[in-house]
């Protein structure tokens, strides 16, 4: 069985509130929209029966950012170089030589390396910020506002700079981890010649076990920075993942924030690619199948989106490489003209409803639009099919 929902129609939005929303629409795809009627079916969607179900991860979700660095400024700090007296001999000032070399890059991973940290703190410190006013928005959504807000639009446009800041962060240890890695790549050639130095002609005993102690600085000093490097690169990917997650939270929160309610925290779509959606690869439902929501557009004001978000989620969890169909059913019976005018205003009611799971967060690549006019309805609808 169906059951009708209704929704309100299509407000006007201020100036602000659509360049916010279509700042947020350059973040995620986007696709049409409109209002409509839904109704959810209860029974067992995909016949396969009740089973216990694990949800797909969700998109938004955030991860904290860390301020730890495994490898900080005092561990470079607490290296140090041993010095030994002069022998005279030509292996001895190499030595000499490289030793200094080996101070200088010590000195130079320790503002690096100082750089580094300052770098993750800010990010954190923005990131605290970030979710600071995120949640503030979520709040005041949850509990239901005006739509189009503009209050929460000015809000939006703090988090969206504040999360920019932690995309600033980003890039500034991405130029570090190139400065570091150009550094990684002088430690081994400390390394390598200082080998090479012990079949150097012409040293005394005491140029041998200086080279030693030497080498075995450079070893350690080149221990720290590839440790230093793994982490900060680790770091980056991780931040970088997190930031492109929020991206998608913000473009959840304009939606919402346009809507004046906050439907869900965004479908949990599987990264899973679906296949290309074809004729012959996915053809249109077939008769009799059941469909997911139906939306009847059988008098004004229709609200639709909170019965339309639920029954996508659950489908998404049973099935989170799931495609939909979205078709536009229009009455038969009539005059040439009505009929005409009916399968006009159905398509854009079927247009609106794939823009708004557009921007629940469902990749327009999954769904697929088409319509069809039937004997057995009186009224425009909107019927989305799981495929």
């Amino acid at each position: 069985m169906t059951t009708p929902i209704s929704r309100t129609a299509p407000r006007a939005y201020s100036l602000s509130l659509n360049s916010l929303v279509r700042t947020a629409g350059a973040l995620a795809t986007s696709a049409l929209l409109l209002g409509g009627c839904a109704a959810i079916q209860d029974s067992d969607l995909f016949g396969e029966g009740s089973r216990n179900v694990t949800s797909a991860s969700n998109a938004a979700g955030t991860t904290a950012v860390s301020t730890d660095v495994g490898v900080s400024a005092r561990s470079f700090e607490a290296l140090s170089v041993t010095g030994g007296r002069a022998t005279g001999t030509s292996v001895g000032a190499k030595v000499e030589s490289l030793r200094n070399e080996l101070r200088s890059l010590q000195d130079t991973m320790v503002g690096q390396t100082s750089r580094v940290n300052t770098a993750r703190a800010e990010a954190t410190a923005n990131a605290r910020d970030y979710h600071t006013t995120r949640a503030a928005i979520t709040a005041r959504l949850q509990r239901g506002t005006t739509p189009g807000n503009p209050e929460l639009v000015s809000q939006w446009n703090t988090a969206q700079a504040q999360l920019d800041a932690v995309s600033a962060d980003i890039n500034a240890m991405s130029g570090l981890s190139t400065e570091i890695a150009t550094n990684a790549s002088t430690a081994n050639y400390l390394l390598e010649a200082t080998a090479a130095t012990f079949s150097l002609s012409g040293a005394v005993e005491d140029d041998h076990r200086q080279l030693r102690i030497l080498q075995d600085e450079v070893r350690q000093t080149t221990v720290l920075i590839e440790r230093l490097l793994t982490e900060l690169r680790d770091d980056i990917a991780r931040q970088t993942t997190y930031v492109a997650n929020e991206r998608s939270s913000l473009t959840t929160l304009a939606n919402a924030i346009k809507a004046g309610e906050l439907f869900g925290s965004g479908l949990a779509v599987s990264n899973i690619a679906p296949p290309a959606a074809t004729a012959a690869a996915a053809p249109a439902p077939a008769a009799g199948t059941p469909a997911l929501v139906t939306i009847r557009f059988d008098r004004p004001d229709v609200q639709y989106q909170q019965a339309l978000y639920t029954a996508l989620s659950r489908a998404l969890e049973v099935r989170p490489a799931a495609q939909f169909d979205v078709v536009a059913v229009s009455p038969a019976a009539g005059s040439p003209d009505r009929v005409q005018l009916a399968q006009s205003q159905s398509r854009r009611n079927a247009e609106t409803v794939v823009r708004t799971m557009n921007e629940m967060g469902l990749p327009a690549d999954r769904i697929r639009l088409s319509a069809t006019t039937r004997g057995d309805v009186t009224a425009n609808e909107v019927r989305v099919y799981v495929r």
